[in-house]
């Protein structure tokens, strides 16, 4: 579904991400884990066109991305939730979620959105800002998913959030995984949430895959040795 082949990306001279290699299958969840300033925002962001590849291949279902804007990729169907949720703030729920629908053509919040967040459909005419940190990043998918997309990106999407709230993301992002047939790839710190949601879990150090193990394979104490500060 999402084959990354020797990704490399530069901030000016200074190259962060080293010539990675990640393959995403039809259907899977994929969790990045790794530690701040590790590469995985950097990642997302080059996976959405926001910082472009200095080398190397971002292919979706076999069609080239790299060459694509941003609103290109999410026409192919590439959804971004983006660290800090960005939602916009003085706009009501409803109409966050619409800005979603302007790639599908769509005019209405689909029903199945709403099943998913009960929430949101209680505070459709709220603003985004007077919202939970949890409500907000909720709202953020919400508004990804009114994209239609294939692949989900989701970039620290349990940052700043109640651990209750933690477990029920994880319960849903499988929900959707399992009604839509998308595949996800989340980048996360909490090691927790992580094992919760993945089928397979990714270590990225110094812009390097140093670790892919599927989730049943899993060493907890390996995994945290390369998240302690």
């Amino acid at each position: 579904m999402l084959a990354i082949s020797d990704l490399h990306v530069a901030y000016g001279q200074s190259e962060v991400l080293h010539g990675l290699n990640v393959s995403v299958a039809p259907g899977e969840i994929v969790a990045i884990m790794g530690r701040n300033g590790m590469g995985k925002t950097t990642l997302m962001k080059a996976l959405m066109g926001i910082l472009p590849a200095r080398r190397g291949s971002v292919a979706m279902e076999g069609t080239e991305l790299v060459a694509l804007k941003s609103y290109e990729r999410v026409a192919k169907g590439l959804a971004y939730v983006p660290q800090g949720r960005m939602i916009f703030s003085t706009m009501t729920v409803k109409e966050n979620i619409e800005t979603g629908l302007v790639v599908s053509g769509g005019k209405d919040v689909p029903g199945d959105i709403y099943e998913l967040f009960p929430v949101l459909l209680e505070m459709k005419d709220r603003r985004g800002g007077n919202l939970s940190g949890g409500q907000q990043q909720q709202l953020a998918i919400a508004r990804a998913l009114a994209t239609k997309p294939k692949v989900l990106l989701l970039d620290e999407p349990t940052e700043g959030i109640q651990p209750s709230i933690i477990r029920e993301m994880a319960r849903t992002l499988k929900r959707i995984r399992d009604e839509r047939g998308l595949s996800i790839v989340v980048s996360e710190q909490v090691l927790s949430f992580a094992l919760d949601v993945a089928d397979r879990v990714l270590v990225i150090e110094n812009g390097e895959i140093v670790r892919d193990d599927a989730r049943a394979n899993v060493d907890e104490a390996v995994i945290a040795k390369y998240l302690s500060v």
